[in-house]
């Protein structure tokens, strides 16, 4: 039964059918990228669009700008020549944010920096997923991982 601890929804025992008439969520959407200059500006624009037609418009900057960043950081560090990356986006439970996840085939764990205001260019997008997500982390797969963030969206 999908349901959220603020907005469960009610089933009966013969007709498993929500009976408050609720639609159904929204499918994840998710692209593969490869590893490509036009990847990162794909992956916003695939992102924005999902967002758009979830009818996401708080925070949606956010979100794209922290879509930006890892597929990015995926790029860069995450994705071995002649591999790529998924992009995979969901709204989370009735519809009070997003979720989105990277997955790479790359090793390491991403890790923001110590000291922000230092000299050294990596981890400052990972500086900005922190500041903006309400949440993020990352899993470990086989191979490599996936970095996520969640955003919440306070309803209009």
């Amino acid at each position: 039964m999908y349901g959220h601890a603020h907005c469960p929804i009610l089933t009966t025992e013969r007709d498993p059918r929500p009976v408050n008439n609720e639609i159904p969520p929204p499918s994840p959407r998710e692209r593969f990228y490869r590893r490509e200059r036009r990847s990162v500006p794909a992956a916003r624009a695939f992102a924005r669009e999902a967002l758009a037609d979830w009818g996401v418009r708080g925070r949606a900057d956010d979100v794209v700008l922290c879509v930006s960043e890892l597929a990015t950081n995926a790029l860069l560090h995450g994705v071995p020549p002649g591999r790529g990356f998924l992009l995979r986006l969901w709204p989370l439970p009735c519809g009070d944010g997003v979720r989105v996840e990277v997955h790479d085939s790359g090793g390491g764990v991403p890790a923001v920096p110590l000291e922000p205001g230092g000299s050294d260019e990596g981890g400052r997008g990972l500086l900005l997923v922190s500041e903006l997500a309400d949440k993020w982390g990352v899993t470990q797969r086989e191979p490599g991982k996936v970095v996520w963030f969640e955003c919440v969206v306070p309803a209009d």
